[in-house]
């Protein structure tokens, strides 16, 4: 047994499982600490909505971490570490599965199968304690759904988790658990781990499977990942999430080693663009956002990259928010009418909020030839996207895009919530949404913090399909100008 029994949940994910393979603590005291944990603080935080602790203990007691399995990309190296997941995607067969919404929240609604991501948790060990917190649809970036009411940042209780992963965010950040599912559409991972001073890697398009229920969603840009505390606890995670399922529409190259090897790797002297200024109309161009991408840039320089400002040309043309907007809108029309024709009803504002009810109303008035016409502006704008990456006309290409997270430190709670949110959103989340649509590869990093004293990510933006560079850059800047001594007011 442990003898120090709060020091466990102040452990990566990396550092529990070394400390269950060597037998000083058991799976049924590391989850037994979560849980507590969990209860401690979240009627502060309402991060954590559906609870399974005794489901969490009866797997506990069954967990058996093998002494010899240290890799990640190995079943049962996790055996015994818990985890929180988010109640949008990663369904657990016969479980509450609400999706942040009243219509199922009062239905009782349960999970009717399995997801492959919780088969793939399950098969590493790892023990869900818990489902999180999310937006109605996760279709916002602050998780405050009229289902469940908001879930509360850690670092001060007034102010958003950010959204849609916010409730994972939250239980990560205030030390319950190392590692919180998420997801992200359009910044949803890198978001709240922006907003709740995470590591939130938004893998490459099709690199973590939305099976067996889809092949994919907004045309690709939904992706599976986590938020975590740890650089080394991202790329392990990844490693146990990444890899074809049978039918998956999209197959991205295999990397040439485990992304665990990446960590303290050197990532070489890399050629890094910096964008701190706002990319879309009406966009906020808050000092906070600037300066954390001009000091980041110095750090990049002390390290050794090329550092220079740019950025690619095609991230400048206004249009792409109205694309990105229809095609959001027409996949949350099929949602609804999903619901509708599974339950024989036609969902109204009593069952769904505002407004998502109107944005699937916009989405029943788009025809087919417009919605075709969004996606292939959108595919013919990736390519001019990706091509600032890629060697051209004899000259290299770059390595990593620089940019803040969000465009300004965490909004308290209402800003973003509401009939006339729609605008406030937009003056905040200019730079995230443009790497679900190209299907890069991006990482927030908890490199700063605001004049406020709230933490602020930066994101980097990799080439398609080299989360390896970001890993091996998100390390060295870990160690660089470390954040694990910055501590929320709110922690088990």
């Amino acid at each position: 047994m442990c003898r120090n029994m709060t020091e466990p949940l102040h452990l990566d994910a990396v550092g529990q499982a070394a400390l269950l393979r060597s037998k000083k603590i058991t799976p049924t005291e590391l989850v037994d600490l979560a849980i507590a944990a969990v209860e401690r603080v979240n009627p502060q935080l309402n991060a954590v909505i559906h609870p399974r602790f005794e489901r969490a203990r009866s797997e506990a007691k069954r967990s058996s971490p093998n002494p010899s399995d240290v890799s990640a990309t190995t079943d049962g190296a996790f055996a015994g570490v818990p985890i929180v997941v988010k109640d949008l995607n990663c369904q657990i067969k016969g479980e509450p599965y609400h999706l942040g919404t009243r219509f199922l929240k009062n239905r009782g609604f349960v999970a009717t199968h399995d997801s492959y991501l919780y088969e793939r948790l399950r098969r590493a060990g790892f023990i869900a304690i818990g489902r999180t917190n999310v937006p109605e649809f996760g279709s916002t970036i602050t998780t405050e759904p009229l289902a469940y009411g908001p879930a509360r940042n850690p670092w001060n209780t007034d102010h958003s988790t950010g959204g849609s992963s916010g409730g994972s965010a939250a239980t990560v950040a205030a030390g319950c658990v190392a590692v919180g599912h998420a997801n992200d559409g359009g910044g949803s991972i890198r978001i709240p781990a922006s907003e709740c001073g995470l590591v939130g890697l938004k893998p490459s398009k099709g690199r973590v499977s939305l099976g067996p229920a889809l092949g994919e969603s907004w045309i690709g840009g939904v992706v599976e990942g986590c938020v975590t505390r740890s650089v080394r606890d991202t790329a392990a995670v990844m490693d146990v999430l990444s890899g074809y399922e049978p039918g998956d529409p999209n197959t991205p190259p295999l990397p040439l080693r485990p992304y665990s090897n990446e960590v303290g790797s050197d990532p070489g002297k890399l050629r890094v663009g910096l964008l701190a200024g706002p990319l879309l109309p009406g966009g906020l161009d808050h000092p906070d956002a600037r300066e954390s991408v001009t000091v980041t840039g110095k750090l990049l320089e002390s390290l050794g990259h090329h550092v220079e400002v740019a950025h690619p040309a095609a991230l400048d043309d206004a249009t792409f928010g109205d694309m990105f907007l229809a095609i959001v809108i027409a996949h949350i029309a099929n949602d609804v009418a999903a619901l509708e024709k599974q339950f024989g009803v036609t969902l109204t504002t009593d069952d769904i909020e505002p407004g998502n009810h109107l944005m699937a109303q916009f989405g029943n008035a788009t025809n087919v030839v417009a919605y075709l016409a969004a996606v292939n502006w959108v595919q013919a704008w990736t390519r001019d996207v990706v091509s600032w990456w890629l060697p051209r006309d004899g000259k290299q290409g770059f390595d990593v895009l620089v940019t803040p997270t969000l465009a300004g430190p965490p909004p308290k709670i209402g800003v973003l919530s509401g009939d006339d949110s729609t605008e406030r959103i937009r003056e905040i989340m200019q730079y995230t949404a443009q790497f679900n649509m190209t299907g890069q590869p991006a990482i927030s990093l908890p490199l700063h913090v605001s004049k406020t004293g709230l933490p602020m990510g930066v994101q980097f933006v990799g080439a398609p399909y080299r989360e390896d560079v970001l890993i091996r850059l998100a390390a060295q800047l870990e160690a660089a100008a470390p954040w694990s001594s910055r501590q929320p007011s709110i922690r088990a």
